[in-house]
């Protein structure tokens, strides 16, 4: 059990550092409430078993390949910059009521699954973090046990996804308009800080 709890305690700590999801999840939750907040954490999870899966069946060798790194990279640029502007030009609508009628389910949750999927940290954190675990595990245990463990890891990631939107939605029915707006702005640009990283890293590998 003390296993099975650590390997949670893992998940938490994978999803807790401050990044494009936290601050996306933060906009969201501010907008539109808790649902769309969690919706686009979800949205990250979901590629998060990608990436999972893909480490599961070995497919780290092909995300080794330059080209393979460079087209991530760009990738990520595009998808942040993109969400960055987004939530920058959209920041003077926030207002302190629920505003979710006019937002779709699935803008929010394809939102969430493609900032992580094109981000290149959450494809080395899977490839560096959940490999070495994989290996450690599969070496001790059975494949159940791997399937069990690498299960406990999912459940932290929910665990912090459910504790970001508790969190995004709360402080929209405590702060007035203009901070909230400021809230927003401020995501906006850590997403738009974080695409102009990956772009300078896509720059480097390609000249």
């Amino acid at each position: 059990m003390s296993i099975f709890l650590g390997y949670i305690f893992l998940g938490i700590s994978l999803a807790a550092p401050i990044g494009p999801i936290n601050a996306a999840q933060l906009d969201k939750g501010i907008k539109n409430g808790f649902f769309h907040a969690w919706l686009v954490g979800l949205g990250a999870m979901t590629a998060d078993a990608v990436y999972m899966l893909a480490v599961y069946l070995g497919v780290v060798n092909f995300l080794e390949i330059p080209f393979m790194k460079a087209f991530l990279w760009c990738f990520g640029f595009f998808v942040l910059i993109y969400t960055g502007i987004k939530s920058l030009l959209s920041a003077g609508k926030v207002i302190s009521s629920y505003r979710g009628k006019g937002e779709s389910s699935i803008k929010s949750f394809m939102s969430g699954f493609l900032i992580s999927l094109s981000n290149p940290l959450t494809i080395l954190f899977w490839l560096g973090i959940y490999g070495s675990v994989l290996a450690k595990t599969a070496a001790e245990y059975d494949k159940a046990h791997v399937i069990l463990y690498s299960g406990a890891i999912f459940i932290g990631l929910l665990l912090w996804d459910l504790t970001m939107a508790g969190v995004a939605s709360s402080f929209r029915r405590f702060l007035t308009g203009k901070i909230l707006a400021f809230i927003s702005i401020l995501s906006g640009f850590s997403l738009i800080g974080f695409g102009i990283y990956f772009g300078v890293e896509a720059y480097k590998l390609l000249f």
